[in-house]
């Protein structure tokens, strides 16, 4: 019997997948072939994409053997990922460990939630003694007699006294209340949800009446005089932001507008004199381009970025401009932004704002980023555009928004007394009768907070300020000439339903409620409530970011555990304590920001010409990097940290569920002990930026 041919298809099959299991081949991208010779003892083999028909048919074309090693393969992989499992675990305690034996958390002091959270700590530990001892002893099956003669039966009986006559009936009476809220809550998201699918059914979007597209006309094909440009003032508010000035200057400077027609102003409120150096360099760089832009620096930084704006928009040459588009430091908005914003203006003598959304360029960077993703993907997709249609009315992001200077003047212009300046002014124009639209399809890249630690702040500011602004214009709205339908909606949904009611009920109910109900068992939390309703809501929450549906457990967990974030924030507002006025810039990166330059320098045709678009220009540039490169090694390194409130809820919820496990509730046990997992994870700073 002549010996079998070699098998050559499965041969190339086989080095083809061993080369993409190490990562040395990337399947989009073809490798050459080497041309091989029959005598020689080695098999040369082709790994690059077949060309030919035929051959695509047969490398589509997989036998039993090929498939028994591909299974092969991913057994193997999965194997690999099973026995590293103890060794990630160790070293996730050994991190978690070291974190908490080097932590200086104790050195700030304790908020007033903390205390209270803490005494509740206390006490749900007491209980849970005592629910031990009384379930070893029997007592959950026959309760003890007031009349006992030993000391723990006779507390015992005394304690279920207790909380059948006086605990259990008010805290189900608060449970039956927030679950009302949640309920509200929950109908609210629906109906967005629904109004966002009738958008995209009938394909409602805003429609301008020109186009500066190409700088032609669409109907003539003749060349837009210039003169029909309207002049537009961009502004970039930054403090001490040495990793993303140069993108978002480039940016903007590379915006596809008749350079005379607009104007850049750089509002630098540094504090550091080598990043105010940078920025002032960069900007001097810019004008010797032949791009209209200066540097402005307050000596005294008052207001924070509404101060820094008033301060800008009251130089004398802002008159002679008719809109002004407004810029974060790490935005960089696409050349064409003003082309596809200005437009909407044109024959809408009463729109005050266009915003646009925003696109972040690190949501995959870790599982932090990921999950602000879907937070912010259902805001843009969901809130912003649905109310935008059908209001004309939405909340300012602060960002990649062009606003009318006449409306703005109108409104009272840019007020100092909140740290949510934009919600302000957008509540302001809203009251005065002026419209604003949002551009679903305009994108503007960003970044996202990285580390918990920033993303913590920058949600503290984001939900105490809107209770400072209700508190503040609460009067304003109500004796506003306007419909009774705009002063509900403000009031009730804008303000009250999504900026109150959310952050407490989500925390009094899933972080105090749901325990204390594990401890009194008299005060019933329905299964729905802790499981199904909340699921239905993040599948829901989840749409608009259908890549992350993996994370849908996670994303619920985590929304609950920044609860106690937020609710905090919220108080913090409301009743005008210390911390709801800091204002703490969020920390950047400069993710991808040379990429972006390169695309901007590809785009302009004038400046693509010039090689050092995205480098520092000069022999002094680079020495004042070099110089600021040794500072930054020479200070402390940044180290991550635990937080106590959120490790004092996770052994709460830990401890209520060891609670839950002795009365047999499945469903209550899980949620807790996952929720406590996740609270335990956030505290010991697990998540986000990794830099200890």
């Amino acid at each position: 019997m002549p010996p079998r041919p070699p098998n050559y298809e499965f041969q190339e099959w086989w080095n083809k997948e061993r080369l993409k299991a190490q990562g040395l081949l990337s399947p989009s991208t073809p490798q050459p072939s080497t041309a091989g010779d029959d005598a020689s003892d080695s098999v040369a083999v082709e790994v690059g994409t077949p060309t030919t028909p035929a051959a695509a048919g047969k490398s589509r074309g997989r036998s039993p053997r090929q498939l028994s090693w591909l299974l092969l393969l991913r057994l193997h992989s999965s194997a690999s990922l099973l026995a590293s499992l103890p060794s990630r675990l160790v070293v996730l305690l050994r991190t978690a460990g070291r974190r908490i034996y080097t932590s200086n958390s104790r050195t700030a002091p304790a908020s007033r939630l903390y205390r209270l959270i803490r005494a509740f700590l206390v006490v749900a530990i007491l209980l849970l003694v005592l629910e031990l001892a009384a379930y070893f002893k029997g007592w959950h099956f026959s309760p003890p007699s007031y009349a006992s003669a030993e000391a723990l039966e006779f507390i015992y009986a005394n304690w279920l006294m207790i909380r059948v006559t006086y605990l259990a009936p008010p805290v189900q009476t608060l449970a039956n209340i927030c679950t009302v809220l949640f309920l509200i809550q929950s109908v609210d998201r629906v109906v967005l949800t629904l109004g966002c699918f009738y958008i995209k059914l009938r394909g409602l979007k805003p429609v301008a009446q020109v186009d500066y597209g190409n700088q032609r006309e669409l109907d003539g094909g003749n060349a837009i005089d210039v003169d029909e440009y309207p002049k537009v003032l961009l502004q970039i508010p930054m403090c001490n932001e040495r990793e993303v000035y140069q993108q978002s200057i480039a940016a903007v400077c590379a915006q596809d507008w008749p350079r005379e027609r607009m104007l850049v102003q750089i509002l630098d409120d540094s504090d550091d004199v080598e990043v105010q150096h940078l920025i002032n360099s960069e900007v001097q760089k810019w004008q010797q381009k032949g791009v209209y832009i200066i540097y402005r620096h307050r000596l005294i930084r008052t207001g924070y970025k509404a101060g820094n704006l008033k301060s800008a928009m009251s130089c004398d040459y802002v008159k002679d401009y008719e809109f002004v588009a407004i810029f974060d430091a790490d935005f960089q908005p696409a050349p064409d932004f003003l082309k596809k914003t200005i437009p909407h203006f044109k024959g809408n003598a009463d729109v005050a704002l266009v915003q646009a959304r925003w696109a972040f360029v690190n949501k995959d960077e870790n599982l932090l980023t990921r999950l602000q993703n879907v937070n912010l993907s259902f805001h843009f997709e969901v809130e912003q555009q649905v109310n935008g249609i059908f209001l004309n009315f939405f909340g300012f992001n602060g960002t990649a928004g062009v606003w009318r200077i006449k409306a703005l003047e109108e409104s009272g212009g840019w007020l100092e007394r909140t740290t949510v300046e934009d919600m302000d002014i957008a509540v302001r124009a809203h009251l005065c009768g002026w419209k604003f639209i949002f551009l679903n399809d305009v994108k503007c890249l960003c970044e996202l907070p990285e580390s918990y630690e920033a993303y913590k702040k920058q949600q503290h500011r984001w939900h105490s300020g809107p209770m400072q602004l209700f508190r503040l214009c609460f009067s304003d709205i109500v004796l506003a000439k306007v419909s009774f339908f705009k002063k509900a909606n403000l009031i009730f949904l804008f303000f009250l339903l999504r900026k109150l009611i959310l952050p407490f009920y989500s925390f009094t109910l899933f972080c105090i409620i749901l325990p204390l109900t594990m401890f009194l068992p008299e005060a019933h939390l329905s299964a729905w409530v802790v499981c199904y309703v909340p699921g239905i809501m993040s599948v829901i929450s989840i749409l608009p970011a259908p890549r992350s549906f993996p994370f849908i457990v996670p994303y619920l967990l985590f929304e609950n555990t920044m609860s106690v974030t937020k609710f905090n924030a919220m108080i913090s507002g409301l009743f005008k304590f210390g911390s709801s006025y800091e204002w703490i810039v969020t920390k950047k990166l400069g993710r991808s920001s040379e990429a972006n330059l390169v695309a901007y320098a590809k785009n302009d045709p004038e400046q693509s010409v010039e090689s050092n678009i995205h480098r520092a220009s000069s022999e002094s540039g680079l020495a004042e990097l070099n110089k600021l490169d040794l500072t930054n090694k020479a200070q402390k390194a940044k180290m991550n940290r635990i937080y106590r409130k959120e490790l004092a809820l996770a052994i709460i919820l830990l401890t209520a569920s060891v609670r839950s496990l002795l009365s047999a509730q499945g469903i209550h046990f899980y949620f807790l002990l996952f929720q406590g997992i996740s609270f335990l994870a956030v505290g010991l700073d697990l998540i986000g930026e990794q830099v200890s």
